[in-house]
């Protein structure tokens, strides 16, 4: 049993970990930045150490700093946390040299599955569908041209670092293709370090299903079943449910067993994600994998009955998994809203302030994650999230009614929040009948009822 974990990260997920690890008898260490000084989670923490100013590279980004912290803290592990170091190979690896455990997939894994040209040759290896594709990474224009022409258009350009939307480009021509390449290489670069893109076919209106998965390190590994997160935001999720609305039981089955083997291929050890497309046809196509705790996590606990983050701890911890695939079951349906200080009506910009009041919903079947107060200062140079909402119900509908009470209790001001836009996306009737795919957000804002939304 570890005595004490440190945690590499701030906000809502650091809260969350301070309590499983609370549960668990664990002692927390937790570091700030100068921006987070009167940061609720820092209360619970039963010790903190401040690693530097506001910036992420001075302060959550900087490894030596978090070693340092970590070896005077005297713990045995780090938890990354989502974002900021949880998928760096690098992070892993220092950990290990150190003598502190990563609490997360060995550096090898990370660093394979991490590569999303590599992860895809691993997956088709592995007899996973994929997407079709350039073969490896795009050389120059001309090659780029030439697979655009082999795959046909349209065609989208991927970073092999990326996420999160970034070095990612839409071609449908020859001329967007290029123009898309050079842009996207140059994002990829500046974001990622990285300027290494390759081609994929452009899926149009698919659903992005992703697959949540425990590997120990001795062998087992189970999934535990799917999370819908087609509603996004420049790639980045706004609203996830589970199960999804589109899956029935033989095609759950089928992807649930196709993220395993590429995750046995890969040599997966604690908690990740398999994300696959979906189109109309029911066909699914691998994506790529996160190689942490995500941020829609909460969705699967409530459906599954199982902690994740204490599952990541048992695991690092050397534990077996204490449940198989057969004992699993999937019991009523969750949502999950995230609330973001941002205006969706102005392309979702940033709205970092003081939050002047702070109510939250509560009730039965309401869940809040969140780290915020009233009279706390939303900083501006960190994500946007302030909470996220989940409601359990025992099937969909029951869920999308105590979301739609829950978002209509929940008061923020002081600062604008995506609360009167999530009430928007319950109450839409496509919403309600679960007919959505990626570009869903999009419809909506540039519909005819984006008048009525706004008002």
């Amino acid at each position: 049993m570890f005595k004490r974990i440190l945690i590499a990260n701030r906000g809502e997920i650091a809260l969350r970990v301070i309590r499983a690890c609370r549960e668990l008898g664990i002692e927390t260490v937790a570091v700030y930045s100068e921006a987070d000084a009167n940061a609720i989670w820092l209360r619970f923490a039963d010790e903190t150490i401040c690693i530097g100013p506001p910036k992420s590279a001075q302060s959550y980004l900087d490894i030596p700093r978090i070693i340092s912290a970590a070896e005077i803290a005297d713990v045995e592990a780090i938890h990354p946390g989502y974002g900021f170091l949880s998928e760096r190979a690098h992070f892993a690896e220092v950990c290990e040299s150190c003598g502190i455990k990563f609490i997360g997939p060995p550096p090898a894994t990370i660093d394979l599955v991490g590569n999303k040209s590599r992860a895809k040759e691993t997956a088709k290896a592995a007899g996973v569908p994929v997407i079709p594709g350039s073969e490896g990474l795009l050389t120059d224009e001309k090659h780029a041209l030439a697979e655009a022409h082999r795959i046909k258009y349209p065609v989208l350009i991927k970073a092999a670092a990326g996420g999160g939307g970034r070095g990612m480009r839409v071609a449908h021509n020859d001329v967007s293709l290029v123009n898309g390449y050079l842009a996207a290489r140059a994002e990829a670069e500046a974001a990622f370090g990285d300027s290494s893109v390759y081609l994929e076919k452009l899926i149009e209106k698919p659903r992005h299903v992703e697959i949540q998965i425990l590997g120990d390190s001795h062998g087992n590994l189970i999934h535990l079943g799917e999370r819908d997160c087609s509603l996004q935001r420049r790639h980045q999720k706004i609203v996830e449910e589970s199960p999804s609305p589109v899956l029935d039981e033989d095609l759950r089955q089928k992807m649930g067993e196709c993220a395993k083997k590429l995750c046995k291929a890969a040599g997966y050890v604690n908690a990740g994600t398999v994300e696959f497309l979906v189109d109309d046809h029911g066909n699914f196509y691998f994506l790529e994998v996160n190689k942490r705790i995500q941020v829609e996590h909460p969705i699967t606990e409530e459906v599954t009955g199982i902690d994740l983050v204490k599952q990541q701890i048992l695991i690092a911890m050397g534990e077996s998994l204490r449940i198989s695939q057969g004992d699993l079951t999937f019991k009523g349906h969750a949502i999950e809203c995230r609330i973001n200080a941002e205006d969706p009506f102005d392309d979702f910009r940033p709205c970092p302030g003081r939050i002047e009041m702070y109510y939250s919903p509560g009730g039965r079947g309401v869940r809040v994650d969140s780290h915020v107060y009233a009279g706390y200062i939303v900083p501006p140079h960190y994500d946007s999230l302030l909470s996220k909402v989940i409601t359990f119900g025992r099937d969909r509908r029951d869920a999308m009614d105590k979301m739609n009470r829950a978002l209509s209790e929940y008061m923020i001001t002081g600062v604008k929040t995506t609360i009167p836009f999530e009430q928007a996306i319950l109450q839409d009737p496509n919403f309600r009948r679960g007919v959505y795919s990626t570009n869903f957000i999009e419809q909506l804002l540039g519909g005819p009822r984006r008048e009525l939304i706004e008002a």
